[in-house]
């Protein structure tokens, strides 16, 4: 009996390969779409163009393509590729096309359009354009003025939808009825590869292991040839085999990626990392991709508090006036960052909270706050490591979202990186995770790091193991990374400002094996890891002592958030954010011991900014500790959109609208609810002029003067 063929299409490709070409037309219409973006506002990407910089912006758009592409291409695919035999005629295929051609060309008009946008905002259109344009009535009429003076746009916008149109490749499958399992198998397995590959390329990682799918295309026709056109049971069997190798390769790629990088998908603020200048980042990304990733990200709105400018200014304001008087003592900074250090771990800083019997799990720690200043009541901004990094750098603390993941992660930011450089610092950031992760590379650059140096780095010096000394997890084992962080800045020229951020105090809460048993094992996993990194810190200093620049050097050291929680105090609302902040000059020239104030992660760039002399005005949600009042210095933080300000000796929380609780700072465990026994209203009074000022200078790009 003659096979009948379902789909007389003239094309003889499979579905599989017809959309693996379709998708590259796509990445082609972006690319062109950039090209456009680039021209028509060319007086922006000058200064990029003349550095020779439009390459590997062009090129890192590529990256930003490939999850915007996906996202927006998810239906086609599954429709094109379906395991359903029903499903293979001319009608059917018919319809993908046009799902594709009109998908496609919305996400381009989209791209065209918010180049001419751009000349008013400055960064690319997010979701939450909808919510700012909302109750306009003279869209249309806008719309159609621009349309008439970009009248080569839609020319443009013509031509490219009908090249899509017209190079659209169909696709057409020999499909026999009495081959039917010979079908599904094949179908499932095209599914299956195409799953994988948009999975990886939403998260935007399918770059990253190119080799995998180098290997696994060819492999995959293979197994398409086998299965689909041999009539040997041999045949079939090892078209079967190279399907499910084809599969593995796809599967293992992702997973090494996710393995040793941050396992959430590339987010909008991953584009600082290609670029030297906020605008530049524009050109890196396209409007489809940040329109999608900022849905459910826009969590700035002016929340209206205060009518009046000036007095919401006079309430309270961001911006820090230096008095002049400090003059610069070229000292150099070093900021240290530890993963998950919790205050609930370092015994010297619980003798009020959990009694003097309690030893906690860093001596040498404590050994070091003797020597160091520090605040009895010190607090997180956030609860994640991307809050912690503006918050300590930045001094921009988390509100509602973390501000990396919002569209404004792009907006113009001067952290201390950036202003120190203008006293001439040198400057450099340490990770000991691959390059990328966290997107920590992307904002370092974005607050003016001039270097950044990851696990490759340390990787490719002789004086160190290598990767030998990889955790097999997320990073470089602390000790090492910290002692190569303390030989690196040796090589930099003084003053520098440096921060590290550790990475062994995290799950899976592993230690080297050379240490198995050396820290006490305490009550819960992280607790050795603990003792490890506390140990790191010894041997960093030990290193560090012996290095030219360590009587000049003035040392910052912190956590990005807590961790895992013993104590009862440790759990409550407030509690979960208690975090260290130490000083520690060993000159001698900042006074050791504990302080009775209030500090928190945002205070840590204007105390040691203005310490070291710089003497214009900057922005920064937080106070100088050396010179602020101790009655007068305050702590925020956002927990499940509900604000906890803690000023003087009460915690105050606000939902946005009203006052839910009230406590007295040493009630840890937030037992005793003071609202209505006290009148809150000067505190929620200055706390609604901090979440206004903080809205509207998002909203405003005003991050930065």
């Amino acid at each position: 009996m003659k096979a009948k063929n379902l789909f007389p299409y003239k094309s003889v490709i499979s579905p599989l390969l017809a959309v693996f070409v379709n998708i590259l037309l796509v990445f082609v219409v972006y690319s062109v779409a950039r090209v456009e973006f680039l021209f028509e506002n060319f007086d922006v990407f000058r200064q990029s163009v003349s550095d020779g910089r439009l390459p590997q912006l062009l090129a890192a758009g590529l990256r930003f393509d490939t999850p915007g592409i996906f996202y927006t291409n998810i239906l086609y695919i599954f429709l094109m590729l379906v395991p359903l035999h029903l499903k293979e005629c001319r009608g059917w295929y018919r319809i993908c096309k046009w799902v594709f051609i009109i998908v496609n060309s919305m996400m381009l008009v989209i791209n065209l359009a918010d180049s001419v946008y751009f000349q008013y905002t400055m960064r690319r259109t997010s979701w939450g354009v909808f919510s700012e344009f909302g109750n306009e009535m003279n869209l249309g009429k806008i719309v159609w003025v621009e349309l008439w003076s970009h009248w080569y746009l839609v020319l443009l916008a013509v031509a490219l939808i009908y090249g899509m149109w017209k190079l659209y490749v169909s696709p057409a499958m020999d499909i026999r009825y009495q081959n039917l399992t010979r079908y599904y198998i094949l179908a499932v397995l095209s599914l299956v590869f195409a799953a994988v590959v948009t999975v990886t390329g939403i998260r935007g990682g399918l770059l990253n292991h190119w080799y995998n799918y180098i290997l696994a295309f060819p492999i995959a026709y293979i197994a398409w040839r086998l299965l689909h056109r041999s009539k040997g049971s041999t045949a079939r069997r090892i078209g079967m085999i190279c399907g499910v190798a084809a599969v593995m390769l796809l599967v293992t790629a992702p997973i090494g990626g996710w393995r040793h990088r941050d396992i959430r998908p590339i987010a909008i603020s991953n584009a600082n990392a290609y670029t030297r200048h906020p605008s530049e980042t524009a050109l890196v990304l396209n409007t489809p991709f940040t329109m999608i990733r900022s849905i459910g990200n826009t969590p700035f709105a002016n929340p209206g508090y205060y009518s009046d400018e000036t007095e919401l200014e006079s309430i309270y304001t961001p911006i820090i006036h230096p008095d002049g008087k400090t003059e610069p003592n070229r000292k150099n900074l070093c900021v240290i960052i530890i993963e998950s250090f919790g205050k609930e771990y370092i015994g010297a800083m619980n003798r009020d909270i959990l009694g003097e019997e309690y030893k906690g799990y860093t001596p040498f720690t404590d050994s070091l706050l003797t020597k160091s200043a520090w605040w009895r009541h010190s607090f997180d901004n956030g609860q994640k490591s991307i809050d912690g990094m503006p918050s300590i750098l930045a001094g921009i603390p988390s509100f509602v979202r973390p501000f990396v993941l919002t569209p404004q992660a792009v907006n113009r930011i001067k952290g201390i990186p950036a202003l120190l450089g203008e006293m001439g610092y040198s400057s450099a950031f340490f990770h000991g995770a691959r390059t990328g992760s966290m997107g920590f590379d992307g904002f370092a650059r974005s607050v003016g790091f001039g270097n950044y140096y990851g696990r490759e780095d340390f990787s490719k010096d002789p004086r160190f193991g290598g990767d030998e000394d990889f955790d097999g997890y997320w990073a470089i084992w602390d000790e090492p990374f910290m002692k190569w962080y303390a030989l690196k800045m040796t090589e930099m020229t003084q003053p520098f400002m440096t921060a590290i951020f550790t990475a062994s105090n995290h799950h899976p809460f592993q230690i080297p094996e050379q240490y198995a048993g050396k820290f006490p094992e305490g009550t819960m996993n992280i607790h050795p890891t603990v003792g490890y990194t506390d140990n790191a810190l010894r041997e960093f200093f030990a290193e560090a002592k012996r290095q030219p620049w360590y009587k000049n050097t003035i040392f910052v050291i912190t956590n990005d958030h807590t961790n895992m929680r013993e104590h009862e105090e440790y759990k409550s609302d407030i509690g979960i954010f208690y975090g260290p902040v130490v000083i520690f000059d060993p000159s001698g020239g900042i006074p050791a011991g504990e302080r009775e104030g209030i500090a928190q992660q945002t205070d840590i760039m204007p105390t040691m900014v203005n310490y070291l002399g710089y003497g214009k005005d900057y922005v920064a949600f937080g106070c100088d500790l050396f010179s602020t009042p101790q009655d007068k210095t305050w702590a925020v933080s956002c927990l499940n959109g509900v604000y906890q300000y803690v000023e003087g000796n009460r915690i105050l929380q606000f939902d946005g609208t009203k006052t839910v609780g009230l406590y007295n700072i040493d009630d840890h465990r937030m037992r005793h609810n003071l609202l209505g026994k006290e009148d809150p209203s000067a505190m929620v009074s200055r706390l609604k002029a901090i979440i206004q000022q903080y809205m509207n200078r998002m909203l405003d790009d005003r991050l930065a003067l």
